[in-house]
């Protein structure tokens, strides 16, 4: 998909928790090689397995030329990325969209 068509937003959950990890993965696989946008603004919680999602799904987009953005992240998701030691450029490779 190139970067002049349009860009698909995923609305992350508010709990990214254990319980989220599979039901996360399982959806961005379903949307891989679209151009997405992450769209983290009513993320509470962010759990390490989330996380560890959200990477894999970051290398799987850099690896088939697909654009990953994170748009409107929450205080709540940049405090647990600072936390796990994960900045948004490395989740994206790019920074968030405010």
């Amino acid at each position: 998909m190139t970067s002049e068509q349009t860009q698909l937003i995923f609305e992350l959950p508010a709990v990214l928790d254990l319980k989220a990890a599979a039901p996360l993965a399982e959806r961005l696989r379903a949307l891989r090689g679209a151009a997405l946008s992450l769209d983290a603004g009513r993320v509470e919680w962010l759990g390490g397995q989330c996380l560890q999602v959200l990477l894999s799904a970051a290398l799987s987009w850099r690896a088939d030329g697909a654009a990953l953005t994170l748009s409107g992240p929450s205080p709540a998701f940049c405090d647990g990325l600072r936390l796990l030691g994960v900045t948004p450029a490395e989740l994206t490779g790019a920074e968030a969209e405010q």
